[in-house]
């Protein structure tokens, strides 16, 4: 078991932000740590919002149920997530555990869902139909129709289909986007337009509504680089997706203490980086834009391996971060990494979808969970 007691004991204040990574996905076990972290946080130490990396207006399906019952589990597990993970029986068991926990509690001390992505998979993103008439309408309920910059109707003619904003041949050829179209080009002024309304009035600042501002201007600016050919393309939509998913973590920070789950590449301090198409790409992650801005409110704790030998990924060698900690004799552990050797050689891996621990990335860890062994499912 993971105690979420001894993890918070080794950070120099409580955070409003603990950010726990893992190292990649698909992989229960990883979550089964989470869920056990999240208990006693929540339990002891009065956390009260779990964050995942997922679509941000589906996860609202999820929050509705866990906080009202509204709706069924099955129902929240299918359409409640994105990148597959309703499939998931540990994010099932988070689910349940949450709905069963707010049973009966006043309001003010129920545990909340969010997701904390953009609602973007890794070869599309969504039409920005929800968002943007969601906004529209919120404040066509609390402004004059005179303020508003559009119709209703205006906005729809102008979305048109949303198949062809989700066209899957766009990411590969970047003509097949409609991100830059006449429309597209019109929408994102639009949507500039309904966000800056909404800022200038206050009534209106609803914490769904400000979700529904982002998630729209985003989107259309995350369609506009996808429509883009230059090298400078694969960049920006690194970073536009960083951002937005940055602004979702600063936004529920404001709720008080959470705990936020994703790839250990989202969350990291340090400038992230990656190979693209034959060349190297650097942006700031999500969590090293939140963390700037929270300072000592933002602590990362970064998950490490050890096997998942049905992807080959084998014994660590013993030079590396995670054939050091693979040495110890616990199978799950949590460990300063200020008591870590300095290893003498980064991990490599022979499966993409695992990122080994970064040795030089310790440094800006407050704290690393090992796992030694990730059995198949």
């Amino acid at each position: 078991m993971m105690d979420a007691a001894k993890l918070l004991e080794m950070l120099p204040a409580k955070p409003r932000v603990l950010a726990l990574g893992e190292p990649t996905h698909g992989e229960d076990v990883l979550l089964d740590v989470r869920n056990e972290l999240f208990r006693p946080l929540v339990e002891q130490a009065g956390y009260r919002t779990i964050a995942i990396e997922s679509d941000c207006l589906r996860g609202l399906i999820v929050d509705d149920y866990v906080t009202s019952g509204a709706g069924t589990l099955d129902d929240v597990m299918a359409h409640g997530f994105s990148h597959e993970f309703g499939r998931s029986p540990a994010n099932r068991e988070l689910v349940r555990w949450m709905r069963a926990y707010n049973e009966g509690r006043p309001e003010p001390e129920r545990v909340r869902f969010a997701g904390f992505d953009g609602p973007l998979e890794t070869v599309a993103a969504d039409s920005p139909r929800q968002a943007l008439t969601a906004l529209h309408r919120h404040l066509a309920g609390v402004v004059g129709a005179d303020l508003l910059p559009c119709t209703a109707e205006t906005l729809d003619a102008l979305l048109g289909d949303d198949d062809r904003w989700t066209e899957p041949a766009a990411m590969m050829d970047p003509a097949r986007s409609v991100g830059r179209s006449p429309e597209a080009v019109r929408l994102r002024s639009l949507a500039d337009d309904l966000a800056a309304l909404l800022a200038a009035t206050p009534a209106a600042g609803t914490e769904l509504a400000r979700l529904h501002a982002r998630t729209a201007t985003g989107l259309l600016r995350y369609h506009s680089w996808f429509a883009d050919a230059s090298p400078a393309r694969l960049p920006w939509l690194l970073a536009v997706r960083a951002s937005m998913m940055a602004d979702n973590l600063l936004a529920l920070a404001e709720r008080g203490p959470m705990l936020v789950f994703a790839h250990n590449g989202h969350l990291q301090r340090p400038r992230s980086s990656m190979n693209l198409g034959g060349r190297p790409v650097g942006w700031w992650s999500a969590g090293a834009i939140a963390g700037a801005r929270l300072g000592a409110d933002y602590a990362v704790v970064a998950t490490a391996v050890g096997t998942i030998r049905h992807r080959g990924v084998d014994t660590p060698p013993p030079d590396t971060v995670e054939g050091f900690l693979y040495g110890l004799p616990a199978d799950r552990c949590l460990v300063d990494p200020r008591d870590l050797p300095v290893p003498s050689a980064p991990r490599e891996s022979p499966w993409f979808g695992y990122a080994p621990l970064d040795p030089g990335h310790l440094t800006a860890c407050d704290g690393i969970v090992f796992v030694k062994d990730l059995p198949e499912a």
